[in-house]
């Protein structure tokens, strides 16, 4: 069992469990949430649990902070990645940045629950129980001088938050989901932005240094996973491994992002540059997609996402 960061070798990671949920969730948080509680006071019943729904969008993030500046329980988030991604960026925000302040995890009670899917290594009232936490990359937003975002899963720019969009306004379901991304896949337009920086391994491990220039872009994912979106596997990266993984989309038509897409469905899309520093500027306003959620860039921003290794303390 690791003890965490400043606590005494035989002390435990987290005496009480959060478990935060919406209470109007359409994937059942509510009832997971109580379902877990259960769980955990028949396999730990010296743990302190405790139910906490969220009131607004956005109060998980202020529950996650506070949490970890002050008495550092594990929080659970039951949620699909949107959800998490609060809990993360919370979490993130009350540590020192370079790690959680308190040990986070998460259970699927929503559309996409990407990272649960691909981290998960047994059933997580074991994992909780268990008390073994281990570390995971995180991936660090900066946009412009003084916004900081934080994602466990992926950051996304293109058709992927145009369709995640749009998702949210038309209603979720598989019908549904089906019938918006054909139809923003219809209308999509490539999108533009000038590279500032690359700091990664090429394929054969060589450094790749700056270099600059505009690039037209139908889809640009960084991916800390190597799965998003239910289907798509994207790389052959891992959450632990020190550098993300850049899948990158070139203008070439509807139809060669249409192939693209059926590839990483059907038969994944393999290796891919990996990295540890990305950094470019917008040219226009545009959407992206952090985990589960997505938020509006400026116009004319400097925009850098950097890997901080071994920043998200978790049970799986």
């Amino acid at each position: 069992m690791c003890a965490a960061p400043g606590s005494a070798p035989d002390d435990p990671p987290y005496r009480q469990v959060l478990l935060v949920y919406n209470p109007h969730s359409t994937g059942g948080g509510e009832g997971k949430a109580h379902t877990l509680a259960r769980d955990l006071r028949a396999l730990a019943p010296d743990l302190d649990v405790e139910l906490v729904p969220t009131e607004y969008a956005g109060h998980a993030r202020r529950i996650a902070e506070s949490a970890a500046r002050t008495f550092r329980p594990l929080v659970v988030s039951v949620s699909g990645d949107g959800g998490y991604n609060e809990v993360v960026d919370g979490a993130m925000a009350g540590g020192d940045g370079h790690r959680t302040g308190t040990v986070v995890a998460v259970t699927s009670a929503g559309n996409a629950n990407d990272h649960r899917r691909v981290t998960r290594r047994r059933p997580l009232a074991e994992a909780v129980a268990e008390r073994n936490v281990e570390y995971l990359d995180v991936l660090r937003l900066d946009i412009g001088s003084g916004t900081t975002r934080y994602a466990h899963s992926y950051i996304g720019l293109g058709i992927t938050p145009v369709v995640a969009l749009a998702i949210e306004q038309h209603g979720k379901g598989t019908v549904r989901e089906l019938i918006t991304t054909a139809r923003e896949f219809l209308r999509f337009r490539p999108f533009e932005i000038e590279l500032e920086a690359f700091e990664g391994e090429s394929r054969d491990g060589v450094g790749v240094g700056e270099y600059l220039g505009r690039r037209r872009y139908d889809s640009l994912i960084v991916a800390n996973l190597s799965e998003m979106a239910k289907y798509a596997r994207l790389s052959e990266g891992d959450p632990a491994d020190g550098r993300f993984e850049i899948v990158s989309i070139p203008h070439r038509g509807r139809f060669r992002l249409l192939l693209t897409g059926l590839r990483a469905a059907w038969q994944g899309l393999g290796w891919q540059p990996s990295a540890r520093h990305l950094r470019f500027r917008t040219i226009e306003e545009l959407p992206l997609q952090l985990d589960g959620e997505v938020i509006t860039l400026p116009a004319d921003t400097s925009v850098a996402i950097t890997l901080v290794p071994g920043a998200l303390a978790t049970v799986r």
